[in-house]
């Protein structure tokens, strides 16, 4: 079958991942990698309050991953999820392949071309716009 590329979000244990971080998340990698995937990104996102409590916890770690995963391998790693004590919840997406190198990028932290020239664009414009109302101050304070 095809294997796809997916994000997976993860809310970890806050404690236990407080303890052995690269434990914890090396199993997330662990795990795709023996239902025979490929992991392309895989980071913390953030470590906040849960909206709610889950099994009793109020803080949550939030790893995301993307991967590449053989698609019938998906509901194999949704029940090895769902038996690991130290994730409290995940998700799973499948991405359209015309978007995967964008998303693995931004995830990697790489300037992504189209914004990197825009956002050129718009300092080059806040300069000018700044310049021109210096020269105004400058010019009733003569008066």
């Amino acid at each position: 079958m095809a294997a796809y590329v997916y994000e997976g979000m993860f809310i970890l244990d806050s404690n236990r991942y407080g303890k052995d971080p690269s434990g914890v998340a090396g199993k997330i990698d662990a795990l795709v990698q023996q239902l025979g995937g490929e992991i392309l990104v895989s980071r913390m996102w953030a470590e906040q309050r849960l909206a709610y409590p889950i099994n009793g916890h109020r803080r949550g770690t939030y790893w995301l991953t993307y991967f590449r995963l053989d698609s019938l391998k998906v509901d194999e790693l949704n029940y090895a999820c769902n038996i690991n004590d130290d994730m409290l919840r995940f998700l799973f997406i499948k991405h359209d392949p015309r978007i995967v190198d964008m998303l693995v990028a931004h995830a990697e932290g790489h300037e992504i071309a189209g914004e990197e020239d825009s956002d050129s664009d718009n300092d080059s414009d806040n300069d000018d716009d700044s310049s021109n109302e210096d020269e105004e101050e400058t010019v009733e304070a003569a008066d």
